[in-house]
């Protein structure tokens, strides 16, 4: 008996911890963090009236975001990241570079990714890759004065509004069990986002942002 008493607590304790760490079929997990957008800026050249080679450039930003998940089977998960929005500044590159803040823009990417995620459902650690679909919302865009210096001096403040967009993302990343509810998620995410802004002048210019996407978070699961 007491050679046999080890064995059989060792079981109970293997298949505790398979059914409370388990990301199995029909669980729901829930996640907070931060993200860090970084768009990779490839600008095109504002339209006429206009200096040759005036491009612009977009700053990063980190916000504190969420996300949800459910787990369709034990290896696919669907993935909704959560957030308010992130605050861009877009500024003068090319042949305006260094002259400061053109507009202030804020973009709501509204998200959804198909998961797989590799290894036994009870693995401590599970890394997956990811791909789906982003409609990324662009609002609140405020022209600056030095927009208007650039596009329309002596007149009234220039405006701008930046077309909103669906476009492809895909994702790498991994959960690591802390314990029975209690997880870290790390990942990365690329969209390949194209979009076009419209000045109140009447000019436009195309810029490629395709932005990384690094997040961290803390989840529980349910």
């Amino acid at each position: 008996m007491k050679k046999v008493l080890p064995h059989l607590l060792a079981a109970a304790t293997l298949a505790f911890c398979g059914t409370t760490l388990a990301q199995k079929a029909g669980t729901f997990s829930a996640s907070i963090g931060f993200t860090t957008i970084a768009p990779s800026v490839n600008s095109g050249n504002l339209s006429a009236p206009s200096l040759p080679n005036t491009k612009v450039d977009v700053n990063s930003n980190s916000q504190i975001t969420g996300a949800v998940n459910y787990m369709v089977t034990d290896n696919v998960a669907i993935h909704v990241p959560l957030g308010f929005g992130f605050k861009h500044e877009i500024s003068g590159a090319g042949a305006i570079a260094g002259v400061g803040k053109l507009v202030d823009a804020k973009a709501l990417p509204i998200t959804v990714i198909g998961q797989y995620r590799f290894l036994d459902a009870n693995a401590t650690f599970r890394p997956y890759v990811g791909a789906g679909v982003s409609y990324v919302k662009f609002y609140n865009e405020k022209g600056t004065g030095v927009l208007t210096a650039i596009t329309n001096p002596g007149g009234p403040g220039t405006g701008a509004s930046f077309e909103s967009k669906l476009a492809p993302t895909l994702q790498i990343g991994g959960t690591y069990n802390i314990n029975e509810k209690w997880y870290v998620d790390v990942s990365y995410a690329k969209t390949f986002l194209k979009t076009r802004a419209r000045l109140t002048t009447g000019q436009t210019i195309d810029v490629k942002l395709d932005p990384s996407a690094y997040s961290v978070q803390v989840g529980y699961k349910f």
